[in-house]
């Protein structure tokens, strides 16, 4: 296990104690701690006024039932969270996840690492995450619609375009953004629209904003192409899942020169050597919800491998945009066999710890989620600007904003990088130049 920092093992062991159980938020802390070693050494006031430790605890933790009827009429109950992390840089920004995964642990290591991907942004944005367990698939509409209307009517009360601002993730799509919001327009009788990102185009949504995360991974390693003086043409591409991340990020490969020739969901994975079909594909998932394995159905150069790791296909460039650890040591390995050039994280740490080292150690260069995939709460950053303005971005516009910002991304990261002596070190970098921000801002505020 990586070298923690003698000051920071006190600072974990509480984070263990304090927060039992809730495996991913441990992960996502210590991946951060073990990268500020050289930071409280050559800045002491972190450590002196315990900005780490305020860190790691979010300012607010929030846990309520939600109860609705299906459509026989039978009363079911779900939990719902929002965990408000930190408001030191902006108004709390983060998305909200419906999935039966969802436990307190998994939003406070989405909140958690949305501070310093926020941070890293550049922009005026402080970190938080939520969700809850319930599950939209196979229900429908109305269930839905009702499920979104019973989780608003007690969250609105902690929301507001100047405190807390969410937007979508794994399970909240357009449509379930947009039920939130009329809720929220019912209860309050205020057009706020910039209290919620992901909205339709014709409501106040952002050109953009669905491409914004699949967009941003790929503009990001286009920068770590160019740093090489190389670039996406000719090169081979994997990308892990099938939904909005995934999708865009193949148009983006393929539209810069790429070849992507595999992507996957929770059932198994399909290889199209061909390059996979995106209007095919779109058309499956997005048209009828549908499955991987019915792409294969339709394409004769496609086959279908259901179960196993997607990352046995070989690749240059590898952007796991499905869920989190889903790439581990044996996957990396296979990577390293394969001769993987890079590794960039479209979804929140999909890489477990052991397959990063061994990334790293073979001389992968691995881009952390909170640089890499930061397009997508940026864009919603700019959706936000635009409905503070009453106004409207043309496509063009918000995508070369959303390019611009990516650029800065990486440029920030490794020039932290060598600020800290370790060149080239995304992981190190996004996460001292994330944490520096932030925690300044902290000292700036005085102990709140």
């Amino acid at each position: 296990m990586p070298h923690l920092d003698e000051r920071l093992i006190p600072v974990f062991d509480e984070v263990i104690t304090r927060n039992p159980g809730e495996t991913e938020f441990h992960q996502a802390v210590r991946e951060v701690l073990e990268s500020l070693g050289p930071v409280v050494a050559k800045h002491p006031r972190y450590t002196d006024a315990e900005v780490i430790r305020r860190l790691c605890e979010p300012e607010r933790q929030i846990i309520f039932r939600v109860p609705w009827t299906d459509d026989a009429g039978r009363v079911q109950l779900n939990r719902g969270f929002r965990v408000e992390f930190n408001s030191a840089l902006g108004p709390y920004k983060g998305g909200l996840r419906f999935h039966p995964s969802v436990y307190l642990g998994i939003v406070k290591f989405l909140g958690f690492e949305q501070i310093f991907k926020n941070s890293l942004s550049g922009l005026p944005i402080g970190g938080a995450k939520g969700g809850s367990d319930f599950d939209p698939k196979g229900r429908s509409e109305a269930e839905v619609m009702r499920f979104c209307q019973s989780f608003m009517t007690e969250l609105y009360r902690h929301l507001g375009e100047y405190t807390d601002v969410p937007a979508g993730d794994i399970g909240v799509g357009e449509r379930e953004v947009g039920y939130l919001f009329g809720q929220y327009k019912r209860i309050t009788n205020r057009y706020e629209s910039g209290v919620l990102t992901g909205k339709g185009l014709s409501w106040g949504g952002s050109q953009v904003r669905t491409e914004a995360t699949g967009y941003g991974t790929v503009f990001f390693v286009n920068e770590m192409l160019a740093h090489a003086g190389q670039s996406f043409d000719g090169k081979q591409v994997v990308v892990s899942g099938s939904g909005n991340v995934a999708i865009y990020a193949i148009e983006k490969a393929h539209q810069l020169g790429a070849r992507v020739v595999a992507c996957s969901d929770s059932d198994g994975y399909v290889v199209d050597e061909a390059g996979i079909d995106l209007d095919l594909l779109k058309e499956i998932k997005n048209g009828h919800r549908g499955r991987v394995a019915d792409y294969a159905k339709g394409r004769s150069s496609a086959r279908y491998v259901a179960g196993g790791s997607i990352w046995q296909v070989p690749c240059d460039i590898a952007l796991p945009c499905a869920t989190q650890n889903e790439l581990t040591g044996t996957d990396a390995k296979g990577l390293v066999e394969n001769g993987c050039l890079i590794v960039a994280e479209g979804a929140n740490m999909p890489t477990t710890p052991d397959a990063i080292r061994l990334l790293r150690d073979a001389g992968v260069r691995f881009a952390p989620g909170k640089a890499a995939n930061a397009g997508g709460v940026a864009t919603s950053a700019l959706e936000m600007q635009q409905n503070a303005s009453r106004d409207s971005w043309s496509f063009e516009h918000t995508e070369a904003r959303l390019a611009e910002i990516m650029r800065s991304v990486h440029h920030r990261t490794l020039e932290t990088a060598d600020e800290y002596d370790v060149p080239g070190d995304y992981v190190a970098g996004a996460n001292i130049a994330g944490f520096t921000r932030v925690a300044d801002a902290m000292l700036h505020l005085g102990l709140i």
